[in-house]
């Protein structure tokens, strides 16, 4: 027997993990300082925290989940009983990205097991101290038949994409993720990809500014930008932008004060290219507040950019750092121009009091998810899936959202053998006559 097909042997094994994540807490939140500076609060709250909650839930719900479900039969094929059976698609790949490096990879990961899946993770090589501790954890926890980490740069991805698997769940670039989809139409594989874009965020003339601009400071500098669903752009209402902007400056310094670089607070950029990639962007902007940068720190300080155009580079990917453009828009028909010219975001964020207008934006655009009047909270909500539509990104997990992506739901019907009604079989001679009553009745 597979063991992993085994419900109270994947509990023990994902009770195992929580206790040995616990134990490594400390040690996690050590390493993703070394692989990137990032604050001890931020490593917490975004990262264990998290995956240590989400773990505690799957334990506590995955016998319910992976239990057969009983739905209502159709009269059609009565009498019988129905059922949902959630199977394990078999061996699954999960590619993680570097910006959250612990969170992203657990995940993931542990749906995938509880799911019963055999796991083979690929973890981000450009966060290598806690690349090499997950695979310490992990191979401290898991059978190699169970889940196995295989640590290594592109070529080793490249390699793993070659090898035929059950399903394949990939975090990152959009670029990446059009790799991801060809590798796994070769064999039909399905796939999730959670992908990104340049989410917008709109400031309307109703919003409490104030409080928005707090918010904003919190979501956009977070991780130093380098969150996928970090506000990629503003969008302010031309009436309020010079008191919002002022506001958000006002922000930056309340949160990482005079000098952002010497605050403990603020993470850094993840390696030279990314810093090389950033600080290219920012040539020929014009800035408002921030700009500085070195190189030799990989640091790069809040940002703000003032209109910048459409046609810029900056505006035509997904910034991925902490620089925050910020447009203008007279009208809710100036505001749907701008946003036509853009790819369905993974996030859309609202800051408004204006019922109606919240109301159209919510129904007009087309986004993985959101927020009205707050930024990037959204994932934070066990019941609500988290994914992308079209260019962000396919399937959605979270909670049991997660569990259900890594199962195929089986349906199987079970038919009584007591009533056997002659009217589907031949020769069927009038019998069309009384079907055609049977389906206008149901």
């Amino acid at each position: 027997m597979n063991l992993t097909s085994d419900i109270s042997h994947r509990k023990k094994k994902l009770i195992r993990l929580l206790h040995e994540l616990e134990l490594q807490e400390d040690a996690i939140l050590s390493a993703l300082y070394s692989d990137f500076k990032k604050p001890a609060f931020e490593g917490l709250v975004t990262e264990t925290a998290l995956v240590k909650s989400e773990l505690k839930y799957t334990i506590r719900n995955i016998s319910k989940w992976a239990k057969p479900k009983m739905v209502w039969p159709s009269l059609i094929n009565f009498p019988s009983s129905d059922f949902i059976y959630q199977e394990p698609y078999g061996k699954v790949l999960i590619i993680s990205p570097w910006n959250y490096p612990f969170h992203l990879a657990l995940f993931p990961l542990i749906a995938a097991f509880a799911a019963g899946n055999q796991v083979v993770l690929k973890p981000s090589e450009l966060a290598p101290h806690t690349s090499t501790l997950i695979s310490k954890i992990i191979g401290g926890v898991f059978e190699k038949t169970e889940v196995e980490v295989i640590e290594g740069d592109l070529e080793v991805s490249q390699e793993l994409l070659t090898k035929r698997w059950d399903y394949i769940f990939f975090t990152g670039s959009v670029a990446v993720g059009k790799i991801i989809a060809q590798a796994a139409a070769r064999n039909l594989t399905p796939v999730t990809l959670e992908l990104g874009g340049k989410s917008p965020c709109v400031v309307d003339e109703t919003a409490d500014l104030q409080l928005a601009a707090k918010r904003i400071v919190w979501g956009k500098f977070l991780n130093a930008g380098q969150t996928c669903v970090a506000p990629d752009f503003l969008l302010v209402h031309t009436n309020v932008k010079a008191k919002f902007i002022k506001y958000l400056i006002e922000e930056i310094r309340n949160a990482y004060g005079e000098n952002p670089e010497i605050s403990p607070d603020l993470a850094r950029i993840i390696n030279q290219k990314n810093w090389l990639r950033l600080t290219q962007l920012l040539k020929e902007q014009q800035i408002i507040t921030g700009g500085f940068s070195d190189e030799s720190a990989l640091y790069i300080a809040p940002t703000l950019i003032d209109e910048p155009s459409l046609e810029s580079d900056i505006m035509k990917e997904e910034i991925f750092g902490p620089l925050l453009p910020i447009l203008t828009y007279r009208g809710e028909s100036e505001l749907d121009e701008i946003l036509g010219q853009f790819e369905k975001p993974l996030a859309f964020y609202l800051f408004s009091t204006s019922r109606s207008f919240i109301a159209n934006c919510l129904s007009k655009y087309s986004f993985g998810g959101g927020c009205v009047n707050d930024v990037a909270i959204h994932l934070a909500n066990k019941n609500l899936p988290f994914g992308g539509v079209g260019h962000s990104g396919s399937g959605a997990y979270h909670g049991k959202r997660s569990f259900d992506t890594f199962s195929h739901s089986k349906s199987i019907v079970k038919k009584a053998n007591w009533l056997d009604i002659p009217i589907r079989y031949a020769p069927y001679g009038d019998k069309i006559r009384w079907v055609k009553k049977l389906l206008d009745w149901l």
